[in-house]
């Protein structure tokens, strides 16, 4: 049995299809529906069952003999939420609990860290995952505290030689984007936002750089595919002797402007855009450059490409956004 906790959210529904596609008969969703679309992310997976995480102890509790593998990906994942108790109960307190679970009962453990523990990046963009080399990090909202948090926890614990599962692995999502992102509403990927505009023939919009080294639309960010993500940790899957908090990008930084391109060249348009003001209020939190250090992951072994911006955009909006269903 494998449990995806967030398995109906973005990066949760990708990894429940990847698991389906490789035979997996017990899947196992664990999320809140609540009234709106993302139900749609997983109504076309075979699902052993879904779980309101509220009941999740329990149902643990119930298949503790069966349980291989948790994919810990539920979190309050919006940068912009100001409630920082609720992020802590569902981001912090849910993963501190599930980690003890599976060092008890001897399950692996694979979980959603973020390239927002970085905060600026005044320290780089390095996985290493002492407790020297995590306490710098400066996180620039509540969102990236509560998974630098725990990150910090799990470095305390291995170097205090306390147990931990028997294979675990946090990873350090970067920009990601890919099918079933619909119902994140503003905190969709720029591909996402761009695309409705596009396909209308009408101009994009972008923020301006507020900073002198960078022109309109030349922040750079890490943009990788959610297919790619995936990949990783169905790799991680496939070698339990691997442990270890790893960066997931591609490690090569791209301007938004060429994101924004590439969903016109994959409709076969000429790019439009033009360049807004960055609201006051992000102005001070606003990162300009992430790209991820891919050194770790692959000294442990992950050896396959990822791909280039435009054929993951390329592949997202003609497999999925341009089609009566972008659903996977």
């Amino acid at each position: 049995m494998y449990i995806v906790t967030g398995g109906a959210g973005f990066i949760g529904s990708n990894i429940v299809w990847a698991l389906e596609q490789r035979g997996y008969s017990k899947i196992v969703v664990v999320d809140r529906m609540r009234d709106g679309q993302k139900w749609k992310n997983i109504a076309k997976r075979e699902l052993y069952d879904v779980v309101h995480p509220d009941d999740l102890p329990e149902f643990m509790e119930d298949n503790k003999t069966n349980i291989e593998a948790i994919f810990h990906m539920g979190a309050i994942s919006s940068t912009t939420e100001t409630d920082v108790d609720k992020i802590m109960d569902n981001n912090f307190r849910l993963s501190m609990d599930l980690w003890k679970w599976s060092i008890a009962h001897h399950v692996r453990y694979i979980y959603a860290s973020s390239a927002a523990t970085y905060g600026g990046g005044e320290n780089g963009f390095v996985d290493n995952a002492s407790i020297d080399a995590l306490a710098p990090l400066t996180p620039l909202n509540p969102y990236g505290w509560s998974k630098q948090l725990f990150d910090r926890c799990v470095a305390r614990s291995l170097a205090n030689n306390e147990p931990h599962p028997p294979q675990w692995a946090g990873l350090k999502f970067f920009n990601v984007y890919g099918p079933n992102e619909y119902h994140k509403g503003s905190m969709q990927s720029v591909v996402s936002h761009v695309f409705p505009v596009a396909t209308k023939g009408e101009t994009a919009k972008l923020f301006q750089s507020h900073h002198p080294d960078y022109e309109d639309g030349g922040q750079l960010r890490d943009f990788v595919s959610v297919d790619d993500c995936v990949d990783v940790m169905m790799w991680l899957l496939d070698n339990p002797g691997v442990s270890g908090l790893f960066n997931c990008g591609t490690g090569l930084a791209r301007p938004f402007k060429d994101l924004a391109a590439a969903v016109y060249t994959a409709l076969g348009q000429e790019p439009k855009i033009e360049y807004v003001p960055t609201p006051e209020h992000l102005r001070g939190k606003y990162q300009y450059y992430t790209q991820a250090d891919m050194t770790k992951l692959r000294a442990a072994g992950y050896d396959r490409p990822f791909m280039s911006l435009e054929e993951g955009v390329r592949r997202y909006v003609q497999d999925f956004l341009f089609t009566d269903d972008p659903y996977r």
